[in-house]
């Protein structure tokens, strides 16, 4: 008899269990997913000249992106500033467009964004690929952390918003290194879709790197911001920069790079439009 009690017992509390870590966060998201998408919030997004060039197709799944996005990720604001509905919607849109058009975790390591009024200083060390610890100095306009954080300076975030043609946006910078981040290290090198990928994603990508800092080192301006010489993970994410927002230039002066990051976005924003 205690037998079959104990038993229901466990069955009973693995039922509970279920429920609570897995039927009702995935029923939850669901209704997330489903809900109408606010008026107001669409209109953020129609202000957005990224959001504009996106085809129709893409248009939608972006606005999905976002609602999932939204209610799984958590907000704080830093040093006074108060994160609107409309900091939140604006960010994620951004965020959401690496994703796109492909299978993906949608950043599920990712729980926290902080966002500072300006510039900020890190408050963590970081770890280089050496193993040395050290805190980031100077000002900041966003830090992508492997425990889960990006860290971002609204008036930074603003100005990738409204100038989408620079090669400059700290988001698409920052989610950059978050998708970068997924295979537990951030070396330049995302998750790709087969083992084969990675032989030329390598070679691409190690023999234009070399290139950008020997074009420095002659003296030479380059397309692409000398920040991406720095290391392999800083050049992957300043050239999702350049892929979306100067896909043309950036695909004459680059073709086999740019064609590296279409196969692993795919996407190809040179064929994107603003009809406004």
């Amino acid at each position: 008899m205690l037998f079959w009690l104990f038993v229901a017992l466990v069955l009973a509390g693995s039922a509970i269990a279920y429920v609570l870590l897995v039927y009702l966060p995935r029923a939850r998201q669901r209704r997330a997913q489903n809900a109408p998408f606010p008026s107001q919030w669409q209109a953020l997004l129609e202000a957005l000249p990224l959001y504009r060039r996106l085809p129709a197709t893409l248009q939608r799944e972006l606005v999905g992106k976002i609602k999932l996005f939204l209610h799984q990720k958590q907000f704080v604001g830093c040093d006074g500033l108060a994160v609107t509905d409309a900091m939140r919607v604006q960010i994620a849109a951004q965020a959401c467009v690496l994703l796109l058009n492909r299978p993906t975790s949608n950043y599920a390591d990712l729980e926290w964004i902080y966002v500072y009024p300006g510039e900020f200083r890190s408050r963590i060390p970081e770890r280089d690929h050496a193993g040395v610890v050290s805190h980031a100095s100077g000002s900041l306009a966003g830090v992508s952390w492997e425990n889960g954080r990006v860290v971002l300076a609204w008036d930074s975030v603003r100005h990738g918003m409204q100038r989408d043609n620079d090669g400059y946006n700290v988001v698409l910078h920052e989610f950059a290194h978050q998708l970068d981040q997924e295979d537990g290290s951030a070396d330049g090198a995302p998750l790709l879709y087969r083992r084969d990928d990675y032989s030329n994603w390598s070679e691409v990508f190690g023999r234009e790197f070399e290139r950008l800092r020997k074009t420095l080192d002659a003296g030479h301006e380059t397309l692409i911001d000398p920040y991406g010489a720095t290391e392999p993970a800083e050049f992957f994410a300043v050239v999702t920069e350049l892929f979306y927002e100067r896909p043309a230039a950036f695909a004459q002066d680059a073709p086999e790079l740019y064609a590296a990051l279409a196969a692993y976005y795919r996407v190809n924003p040179r064929e994107w439009t603003d009809p406004s």
